[in-house]
């Protein structure tokens, strides 16, 4: 029997209408992630300001659409499908700050200190990037596993 032959709520692997891995298409988990990056490039340029209703905005509700996307399309692991959102979203985050980077320090970007600030300009320049892009990719897979928990307890939860 080929697979045009089988039924799609079968239910077996690798049929037709079987969800595995991510549950959403991977081009879905990426649009996912790009709603919460308007907030890198605005932070950056400093058109909103921590502690302010708009960043607040900008902080939460692409999360929470996350979550009710997750919810809506019943997706088989909504912990590993907001894992790699997150994953993504933390990418961004690297390619946005780093892109962003002069304006953001205005011109004066952090140097280290102590026993480091004899190194190089270019050199101390290298090693925060970096440690920054690490933070982003750290902060924004976190994001995804923190939602993740939520939409898998909620989803618990709802089936009850």
């Amino acid at each position: 029997m080929d697979s045009a032959d089988r039924s799609p709520s079968s239910g077996q692997p690798g049929q037709p209408g079987q969800r595995e891995g991510l549950g959403l298409p991977f081009l879905a988990v990426v649009a996912l992630a790009l709603i919460a990056a308007p907030r890198v490039a605005l932070h950056d340029l400093g058109i909103i300001q921590e502690g302010t209703f708009v960043n607040a905005l900008f902080v939460f509700v692409p999360p929470l659409m996350w979550i009710a996307v997750v919810l809506w399309r019943r997706v088989p692991n909504p912990f590993l499908t907001l894992l790699a959102v997150g994953a993504v979203y933390g990418v961004l985050l690297v390619l946005g700050h780093q892109i962003l980077w002069n304006t953001a320090w205005d011109g004066a970007p952090p140097s280290l200190g102590g026993n480091l600030s004899g190194l190089s300009p270019a050199l101390q320049e290298v090693i925060v990037r970096g440690f920054a892009a690490l933070s982003s990719l750290v902060t924004g897979t976190l994001v995804g596993a923190v939602c993740g928990l939520v939409a898998w307890a909620t989803g618990k939860l709802l089936r009850r």
